[in-house]
């Protein structure tokens, strides 16, 4: 007696066999990321309660979380940077203008130590504005984050919208030309 043999084309055997194995492998490396982000936001939150909510809730949080740090990092890119990378630049062309004044022959004393208190005021204005940003920035409850005024800005309509600004510009800042 012969047995008889079935044979399963390779379409039946994927939606048999194939199809089910693959589908485990992929929920499984998906609770295992599930997992792994739990816990990191766990740690980053200091909040051991993110280990004991389900896979929604935990999405849930951890998409609020990132937003948080989102907002975070771009209030600090529009206001921070942008300011301190100026004042740095000022402070660089500050020292350069003090070695060309002090390696000119025949330059006057009392011209350098005009021009030198000029810049050492004007820079202690910026670090005023920056400080004063900063300070409106935290207080500030507004969901947009304005573009930075640069104290170099002429303060025309051009240069920014009047909704996009920040602060105001000052009316007397000095111009070397």
């Amino acid at each position: 007696m012969c047995a008889k043999v079935e044979y399963i084309s390779k379409t039946q055997h994927y939606l048999k066999v194939k199809k089910p194995l693959l589908e485990r492998q992929r929920r499984a490396r998906m609770n295992k990321c599930l997992d792994a982000l739990k816990t990191l936001v766990a740690e980053l939150q200091s909040d051991d309660a993110i280990l004991r909510m389900d896979k929604a809730e935990m999405l849930e949080t951890t998409i609020v979380y990132m937003r948080s740090q989102a907002v975070c990092k771009l209030k600090t890119a529009w206001t921070s940077p942008p300011m301190d990378s100026f004042c740095n630049g000022y402070m660089n062309a500050v020292n350069e203008v003090s070695r060309v004044m002090a390696a000119t022959p025949g330059m006057s004393v009392e011209l350098g130590k005009s021009v030198m208190s000029h810049l050492g005021v004007e820079f202690n204005r910026l670090l005023q504005h920056k400080t004063q940003q900063q300070h409106q920035d935290t207080l500030s409850t507004k969901s947009h984050f304005p573009r930075p005024v640069s104290p170099a800005s002429s303060g025309y309509h051009s240069d920014c919208d009047e909704s996009s600004m920040a602060t105001p510009v000052l009316s007397t800042v000095w111009r070397p030309w």
